[in-house]
């Protein structure tokens, strides 16, 4: 090592002996505090803004959900969600703004969601299916509905659950998943419903008889709708194998259709019957020819 070598080195030990480390840490640390006070302060006010957002948000839904009509239980229950999310964003948000890296909060929730998503698959479909159903309104409780192979009056709409009653009294529970996804048949969604009797009379009848005796039911009959659009129809539709077919067609009120439908059908029968009408049964008629 030679003399030049020695002499930079100790010019540098003399400089930093002359450092004061002390003003330097004071330094900084005033530094950290400064941009930590602005920041928190910035935060603060984040923190007061974000809550009366939350708030104004948290009203406005209240109002859209009373306009809507939605069901008190599920009116808690998103309530309780929404406010837990955006408190949870606003949390989020102001650790950001303390200068705190936030990545890996969100990774966790992340993790947390997917875990949960996955574990919840299943039932966090029927509960969506059921906030639509809630929201959108295809059905509501009293109407008659159709499907996945059943039928029945709808009892109760749950969360998670459709609790609906057959004909008979037997409980059915519906998942709403599919409720809300798939086809489903209203037959009291409408104020007036068209109830459909086929009448089958033998060849050689007057349609004028027919048409008659029908005509004369409808206006006997004080549930059967006969103004504006809703106007009784007895079209000839059918020439079949050993009978020709007329199709009865009366509007009723949805809540009358199965009483007059039922009604009507026997009153057909003991009219046409009363006035020589005949009913035709599935019949052969064989001829024999002698050679």
């Amino acid at each position: 090592m030679n003399e030049d070598s020695i002499k930079i080195g100790k010019d540098v030990v003399s400089e930093l002996m002359d450092i004061d480390f002390s003003k330097i840490a004071i330094n900084d640390l005033l530094g950290y505090i400064t941009t930590f006070g602005k920041n928190l302060v910035v935060a603060v006010i984040v923190y007061f803004v974000g809550r009366f957002i939350i708030k104004y948000l948290m009203k406005a839904m209240k109002v859209v959900t009373v306009k809507r009509k939605v069901e008190p239980s599920l009116v808690t229950f998103l309530n309780s969600l929404v406010s837990i999310s955006l408190n949870l964003l606003l949390i989020v948000v102001i650790i950001g703004v303390l200068g705190i890296d936030t990545s890996s909060f969100l990774a966790l929730f992340a993790s947390a969601g997917l875990a949960i998503g996955m574990a919840l698959s299943g039932t966090l479909q029927n509960f969506a299916g059921g906030v639509l159903i809630l929201v959108l309104k295809p059905y509501r409780i009293g109407d008659f509905i159709e499907a996945q192979g059943f039928g029945g009056i709808v009892r109760e709409i749950q969360i998670f659950n459709t609790v609906m009653t057959t004909p008979d009294n037997q409980t059915i529970i519906i998942p709403n998943g599919v409720l809300a996804t798939g086809i489903l048949k209203n037959s009291t969604k409408a104020a007036v419903r068209r109830v459909d009797i086929d009448v089958k009379v033998a060849y050689g009848t007057n349609p004028d008889d027919v048409r008659k005796v029908l005509n004369e039911l409808v206006d006997t009959d004080e549930r059967i709708i006969n103004e504006g659009v809703y106007v009784p129809f007895i079209p000839m539709t059918t020439m079949a194998a050993s009978s020709i077919i007329f199709s009865f067609r009366i509007w009723v009120a949805a809540e009358n259709y199965w009483n007059v439908k039922f009604d009507m059908t026997e009153k057909v029968y003991k009219e046409l019957t009363k006035a020589g009408i005949k009913i035709p049964f599935q019949q052969v008629d064989v001829h024999v020819k002698n050679d």
